[in-house]
């Protein structure tokens, strides 16, 4: 019986809230903020290298992308005139025209009603 009350002794003095001790005051503006503004200035220069790393790619890519670009713009009047791609269930991809939207004139090589002629 001394073994159960010394038990229960011990899990009420546990389960007993414990006030919590005082932690040592920092400054208002003293660590913490030199803190913050180092790791603001690693994630600036972070920022930078990966920016110099990526510059000759996206360089790059603009160059290769710039003539499709180009070729689609001429290619589509007005990109309002035309519904939401719609994926088919053999993986075609349709783009409809919007039917209150008029077919723009013909140009040189296509036929009447806006047809390209293959």
């Amino acid at each position: 019986m001394k073994r159960i009350s010394a038990f229960a002794l011990v899990v009420c003095l546990a389960a007993a809230p414990v006030p919590a001790q005082e932690a040592e005051k920092a400054p208002p503006d003293g660590d913490m903020t030199e803190g913050l503004s180092l790791l603001e200035r690693g994630a600036r220069l972070f920022m930078k290298g990966l920016a110099d790393e990526m510059e000759p790619a996206m360089r790059k890519l603009a160059e290769n992308v710039e003539p499709a670009m180009k070729e689609l713009l001429r290619l589509v009047d007005d990109f309002n005139a035309y519904e939401m791609p719609e994926m088919l269930p053999n993986g075609d991809i349709i783009i409809r025209r919007k039917p209150d939207h008029p077919l723009p004139a013909p140009e040189d090589g296509q036929a009447p009603g806006g047809a390209v002629e293959l």
